[in-house]
């Protein structure tokens, strides 16, 4: 039976309405679960290949993409009208409309879910991050993280109605269940803001053992925000209700990215995507216990339950890839192939009310092909490095997921002439490690066909390798880290 619950709340003085799926977050425990079946999809935001994939869980199999916009280096023309870096992702309550934040372009994106199809694109401030409908369906909430300020969208018009002030660099809006408050975490601060939706008006304040939290959820029971802190490796949890005080904080590991829930008869348990151990940890809610480490793939970001909490979906952000995990045994089940690094991810029960939803879909093509490497510490086991290189064509996005290493120390990722690094170093980009000795390091440019360039002519190709070294691009130290067989 296709359950349908229709939820009533309160919320200034007027009673709306609002269809509820699944006791599954973001829904309310009370609503019924949803079993998985072929009108669900699982949506991946992939900013590199700027697109949106869609997959059936029931068969994990990928229908193809919703294009927004072109690779490098084409989108870096004057006159380039696509989305650049595809990021976030939202979606409403009657699941008929799914809300794509683009983070290079400024915009959020309104596809409807039945045909695949762009409705509207609203472009608002510098550097959006996320955008999430309110519970009602009225309101779509958009943090602005290159200012500081919620821009608040008619969810009819799409157009923007007022602008909420918080820290600057807000990360992301969740709301709680019961509609009446919106949680809103900074990127650039250590200070959560919780504001009434009836009112817009800040209502409380929750301070964040880091500036930096990319993610943030509330569970199905309404007890409880959880987020997540990707610079110190580590996890927060705070009471969803007043007086908003700190609950619990956690040692997760180093980037870690986002969290989300799954409700089974025995519990209500934590997820969270760690990048740096390549792995999913599941925490009790009761009482912050490890449940489980799952090793999922490299560089796991976003991450949803299905409409019954049976499956948890996981993008793998340096692995274009859905990794399936069974919650029952806690086990990957599946990967289904997924456009070039995913970050948010959202599983939408009944996104399709009838047909097969294959409207306006693409094949994945270029943005399928992807090359995968790995560095360490020369003659050491230990957590690697895991490197990918997204193809864009006639360029190659570069990106490196680094562990390992002392925290707030200048190093430079480089092309060395010989495996153990050592000769003369080509720096490929500097950057600086985070407080757990991570960092997310990006460059991009014809790499592979530098690396395929031949010395001489008629001679073999001239091998390149990948190293880390210590120092910045102008003052290079020894290698550190060096590329793996």
């Amino acid at each position: 039976m296709k359950s349908r619950l229709l939820a009533t709340a309160c919320l200034g003085g007027s009673l709306l309405s609002a269809v509820a799926w699944a006791g599954q977050a973001p829904n309310a425990a009370s609503a019924p679960d949803r079993p998985v079946s072929h009108q669900d999809r699982v949506y991946a935001a992939e900013q590199f290949s700027n697109t949106v994939s869609v997959t059936d869980p029931a068969s994990n199999t990928l229908l193809g993409v919703i294009r927004l916009g072109d690779p490098q280096p084409g989108n870096l023309s004057p006159l380039y009208r696509g989305q650049v870096l595809v990021h976030g992702m939202g979606f409403s309550p009657d699941h008929r409309t799914l809300a794509v934040v683009s983070i290079g372009s400024n915009s959020v994106t309104f596809i409807d879910t039945a045909t695949n199809a762009v409705k509207h694109t609203t472009y608002v401030g510098r550097s959006p991050h996320e955008a999430f409908f309110t519970p009602d369906g009225s309101e779509v909430w958009v943090t602005v993280r290159g200012e500081d300020y919620v821009s608040v969208l008619d969810a009819k018009t799409y157009e923007e109605k007022m602008r909420i002030q918080v820290p600057a660099g807000p990360g992301m809006t969740i709301f709680s269940p019961d509609g009446a408050y919106g949680y809103v975490c900074s990127s650039f601060n250590p200070e959560t803001v919780v504001i009434a939706i009836a009112s817009h008006e800040v209502v409380g304040h929750v301070k964040q053992e880091s500036p930096f939290c990319p993610n943030i959820a509330a569970t199905p029971d309404g007890t409880q925000v959880w987020m997540t802190l990707k610079d110190v490796g580590r996890t927060m949890v705070f009471n969803a209700r007043p007086p908003f005080n700190v609950i619990h904080t956690m040692d997760t590991g180093p980037i870690t990215n986002h969290v989300n829930f799954a409700r089974a008869s025995h519990g209500t348990f934590a997820y969270v995507t760690v990048g740096g151990l390549n792995e999913v940890k599941v925490l009790r809610t009761d009482d912050f216990s490890l449940v489980a480490a799952i090793p999922v793939g490299k560089l796991p970001h976003g991450l949803w339950a299905s409409g019954d909490g049976s499956r948890i979906y996981v993008g793998l952000e340096n692995g274009d890839a859905l990794a399936v995990i069974d919650t029952a045994t806690n086990t990957v089940v599946g990967n289904v192939p997924i456009g070039q690094a995913p970050q948010a991810l959202a599983y939408v029960p009944e996104a399709v009310p009838e047909g097969d939803g294959r409207a306006n879909l693409q094949p994945l093509g270029l943005a399928g092909q992807t090359a995968h490497i790995t560095l360490g510490e020369p003659d050491k086991t230990g957590m690697p490095t895991s490197v990918s290189l997204f193809d864009q064509g006639l360029t190659q996005v570069l990106q490196a997921s680094v562990t390992g290493l002392e925290p707030h120390k200048p190093y430079t990722l480089a092309l060395a002439d010989q495996a153990d690094g050592r000769g003369t170093l080509q720096p490929l980009a500097a950057f600086m490690t985070n407080p757990a000795g991570s960092a997310i390091v990006n460059t991009v440019g014809p790499i592979r066909q530098v690396l395929g360039t031949a010395a001489v002519q008629g001679a073999q190709p001239a091998r390149r390798y990948l190293v880390i070294a210590s120092g910045s691009a102008d003052r290079l130290g020894a290698p550190v880290q060096v590329q793996q067989p």
